[in-house]
């Protein structure tokens, strides 16, 4: 397998607006990110992916676009993005931005000229079409975020397609002229230095010929739309010339955000010779929890969902490895238990996902063990899919508390709360009386500054762990093999390079439990280099969400 930087990586993602404010106006932004920069290096962290940036009239928290080539203005200005650049290059690291080019901003220039008249030669840059006869719009597909994917413009009687939010028009990837201009700015970024793309919603960029009426046998007014835009046929002409004429030219690091990509389609998006990206960011994994499972954890799934991935891409394609994002509730309070087991769980978590084969990606907060919110209001939040599922919720009589435990469970913004940086007011994020969105109360508890001086911290988990990694190749470039397929309370994985193998094993229920693994007892030589909680003495039985990480000789 061929060595390359970014899969020696470990990758730390930036929520900006809830990351450190330096300016007191209750926002994070760029400045508050180069002032922590010195904590992400001593974190042990090679690749910085900061969440969008660009100028934003902020529908969808910046992922609605007005200037690929500006800085929205509560973040800071360009001279702040190319400082930040500079900081983390002479800091040994490197820096990757999301790349949203599914849609831009209804405010995009580009945009405004398209719906100012049929005749405008960026008509065809978005997807216009007529309404039906009898003005209803094109097709029944339903909108990811609700409601019908298209909106009517009356000054030219016309529709135009939003597979997100209304203010959020898709591309016509079909135009050469729109891809070629996504193309020259993508090249215009990497030019200016940075490292790769994360590139967000990008298999829906190819749509259904004839954008046809799904199948709606239950008669509703707008259906579900995957089948018509996700991974459709077709798409990879898109994204090999894409390659071609952009990421072949750069030494750069990939992460497709790929939704419906199956590991039996992964050669074209992430194999070694001729995929578009270097790896994907799947999520077959992230609904083993929750409402679909009890509330509990699907253990058998969860071994299943990431092994396939695990083993699907040995030797062929690289995975990106995650447990938290910008988009899902924390780890440590829908696959752990963050009150008894608290530190133990969090310790656990981050164990069992960190030494796969791949890329680790660690979300904000993620390494101290940040947890869900639970806010009394509706009126507390900023999640608007969450919002509008409060409105219909109880418009259709549910009480507050019923529908409040969804939010609090599963809501977006249990992740974007400000990051805890110390016990001071705001935890330490902002000076301002209210920020953008409320910190969480647990913030003197759980904190960057608590943790520093604890040895026995997840943040110092995380720390060790990252080390370890960094020290052996085994761990990177090994073969990744379940064992304990069977176990109902144990996740265990073994990574072989040449004569070394390590054993990463985790308890991941609140019970003490045993396991019998010959191979381990019969070993010449045991190593044990990490270990959550307790002193590993016994090699049959593990606490509750205890996890070890042993170095084996045979």
């Amino acid at each position: 397998m061929e060595k390359k930087w970014w899969k020696e990586a470990v990758a730390y993602q930036i929520y900006p607006r809830s990351f450190m404010d330096s300016n007191g106006d209750g926002i994070g932004d760029l400045r508050g990110v180069i002032q922590k920069l010195d904590y992400i290096e001593d974190l042990g962290i090679d690749v910085i992916w900061i969440c969008p940036m660009y100028k934003s009239p902020n529908d969808d928290n910046g992922y609605d676009i007005s200037d690929y080539k500006d800085i929205m203005d509560e973040f800071g200005t360009m001279e702040d993005f190319d400082y930040l650049l500079k900081s983390v290059h002479a800091r040994g690291m490197k820096l990757i931005i999301d790349l949203v080019i599914n849609h831009t901003s209804d405010e995009h220039p580009w945009f405004i000229e398209s719906r100012s008249s049929r005749e405008n030669e960026k008509r065809d840059w978005y997807i216009w079409r007529d309404s039906r006869h009898d003005g209803a719009p094109p097709n029944n597909w339903e909108s990811i975020f609700s409601g019908p994917a298209w909106e009517y413009d009356e000054k030219t009687d016309q529709y135009y397609m939003h597979l997100f939010s209304t203010k959020q028009p898709d591309l016509n990837w079909e135009n050469k002229e729109v891809r070629d201009a996504l193309y020259e700015m993508m090249n215009w970024w990497m030019d200016k230095g940075i490292d790769g793309f994360r590139v967000d919603a990008i298999s829906h960029i190819k749509k259904i010929e004839g954008l046809p009426d799904l199948p709606n046998p239950d008669g509703l007014e707008v259906v579900p739309s995957f089948e018509g835009h996700m991974n459709r046929e077709g798409i990879h002409e898109f994204l090999q010339e894409m390659k071609r004429e952009t990421l072949d030219q750069y030494d750069v690091m990939t992460v497709g955000e790929a939704n419906g990509v199956s590991i039996e389609e992964a050669d074209m998006w992430v194999g070694e010779e001729q995929g578009a990206f270097n790896m994907v960011f799947q999520f077959e994994h992230l609904s083993l929890w929750g409402k679909d499972t009890g509330g509990h954890l699907d253990l058998p799934g969860l071994k299943g969902a990431l092994s396939k991935w695990q083993k699907g891409l040995e030797g062929r394609g690289w995975n990106a490895l995650f447990l938290e994002n910008h988009d899902q509730p924390r780890s440590v309070s829908t696959w752990g238990n963050d009150g008894a087991y608290w530190k133990e769980s969090a310790k656990a978590l981050g164990t069992m996902f960190f030494f796969m084969q791949g890329t680790p990606f660690i979300y904000q907060g993620q390494e101290i063990g940040m947890t869900n919110v639970q806010f009394p209001s509706i009126d507390d939040y900023d999640d608007v899919s969450m919002k509008n599922y409060y409105r219909i919720q109880t418009e259709q009589g549910k009480s507050h508390e019923e529908v409040m435990r969804v939010v609090w469970e599963q809501g977006r913004d249990n992740s974007r709360t400000p990051m805890q940086w110390s016990r001071k007011k705001q935890a330490g994020f902002s000076t301002a009386l209210n920020p953008w969105l409320g910190v969480n109360p647990n913030y003197k508890r759980i904190n960057v500054e608590k943790q520093k001086r604890d040895k026995g911290s997840i943040l110092s988990h995380y720390k060790k762990m990252i080390e370890l990694r960094k020290s052996n190749d085994t761990l990177i470039y090994g073969t990744y093999d379940l064992v304990l397929e069977d176990h109902d309370h144990v996740y265990a994985y073994t990574r072989t390079l040449g004569s070394e193998q390590f054993l990463i094993i985790v308890n991941m229920f609140e019970h003490k439990t045993n396991f019998e693994l010959p191979f381990l007892l019969e070993a010449k030589k045991v190593e044990l280099l990490l270990i959550s909680g307790g002193r590993g003495k016994s090699k049959t039985k593990l606490n509750p969400y205890e996890a070890r990480v042993y170095r084996l000789k045979h």
